[in-house]
């Protein structure tokens, strides 16, 4: 099985995907923008050929650097990235290549507008926040929010993260936003929801079955974390809600998807809202057909005990999952703080009072930094009491 893996040395992490498809036997074939001899070498040992191009946006080079590997190991089976930011190109990639796995061209809006998740949701029957495009005129935005109320949240149709996005509490914000916003007419605008962000993570095999799934919980969302400097604080919940788990899957099929890792995310209403639910229901928000962003793969191994590397590594080459891991649970928390902040406990201080509890403490690149924070500690709990006692002193600032 030839297996070409778009960007394999970004995230940092996902050399880990990289060593489970060899270890399965798959002919993993690296294309990315980073010297050769620059990559983990961990990465390296993965990779059967490594192909350098000197800028990633450029489809010519990646389009030769795919020709290349296809007419030295034959027709490509897998063309994948896992990275949000690649998804479109990767369907290209997989148009022009005839590349029979994977999300190709004629489906790719459906992942990536969230304009166009719409439709998928509302065919599937699972609630979510009414919406309007911007490119409607600003009298039609203004009717929406008069009747779904202010505030309005705005946000790109097409966007990785929290980038761009404005919480409106007036028509004179609105007026304004409509004004002074460039290239306005690619925003959406949705009425407002309020409550936790939960994601269902899962790895789905060919016929639509997930072969995991795991529940996070994201107290602060990306956009306010990002808008507000707060710190970056989330983690993997020790049992997935049930609730949660039907809607996950139902969206699963409402989408179609087919031998992915997802991560879906759904809000969880902190009081009733009226035409979406009660407080404690869950309102689809929006899909991402791939991992969980940063080290989520890594905190869900560390909560249950797995390898979400292997199994999805698994799905790839069996259409299954092989290994037989007993999971054992826990939450795992990720806070990540700022270099520009001062806080109570010094960096030395958490390390020596979480300890036994701690499983990894990385800087983090400053290009993930926005939302992920400067320096992360990820440590993982048994009971609720412990997890909001480590967040309370990670995050406590002087």
């Amino acid at each position: 099985m030839n297996f070409i893996f778009i960007s394999p040395h970004f995230p940092e992490n996902y050399w880990n995907f990289c060593t489970a498809l060899k270890e399965n036997g798959v002919n993993v074939l690296g294309i990315g923008d980073a010297p050769y001899t620059e990559i983990d070498e961990r990465l390296r040992n993965a990779l059967t050929e490594y192909y350098r191009v000197s800028d990633m946006e450029d489809y010519g080079q990646m389009y030769r650097a795919v020709a290349f590997f296809a007419s030295k190991y034959g027709r490509p089976d897998w063309l994948e990235s896992n990275n949000e930011y690649w998804l479109e190109q990767d369907a290209r990639l997989r148009t022009d290549f005839n590349i029979a796995s994977g999300i190709k061209s004629d489906r790719v809006d459906s992942i990536k507008e969230k304009s166009e998740m719409k439709k998928y949701y509302a065919a599937g029957g699972i609630r979510t926040a009414r919406q309007i495009k911007a490119s409607e005129g600003l009298e039609s935005v203004l009717h929406f929010a008069d009747e779904a109320g202010f505030p309005v949240f705005a946000k790109p149709d097409v966007g990785v993260g929290a980038g761009g996005a404005h919480k409106i509490g007036s028509e004179r914000e609105l007026q304004d936003f409509f004004s002074d916003t460039p290239m306005i007419e690619s925003y959406v605008i949705e009425e407002f929801v309020t409550g936790n962000i939960c994601t269902y993570d899962a790895i789905i095999d060919s016929k639509g079955n997930p072969l995991f799934e795991s529940m996070c919980v994201c107290p602060p969302s990306i956009a306010d974390i990002v808008n507000y400097n707060l710190d970056s604080t989330y983690y993997v919940h020790r049992d997935i809600n049930e609730n949660l788990r039907f809607w996950g899957r139902r969206t699963v099929k409402a989408f179609g998807v087919q031998s992915r890792f997802v991560h879906l995310e759904f809000f969880q209403l902190d009081r009733a809202h009226k035409g979406l639910g009660n407080k404690g229901d869950f309102v689809a928000l929006e899909v991402n057909m791939r991992p969980g962003g940063g080290y989520t793969p890594d905190m869900i191994n560390y909560g249950h005990s797995v390898n979400v590397y292997k199994i999805w590594a698994d799905m790839i080459a069996f259409d299954k999952r092989v290994d037989n891991t007993v999971q054992d649970d826990y939450f795992c928390v990720y806070a990540g703080r700022r270099g520009n902040c001062r806080y109570v406990l010094n960096h030395d201080e958490i390390i020596a009072k979480y300890r036994q509890a701690i499983c990894m403490s990385p800087h983090i690149d400053k290009a993930l930094a926005p939302a992920m924070g400067d320096q992360a500690y990820i440590a993982r709990f048994r009971t609720e009491k412990e997890r909001d006692e480590f967040l309370h002193d990670v995050c406590n600032r002087a």
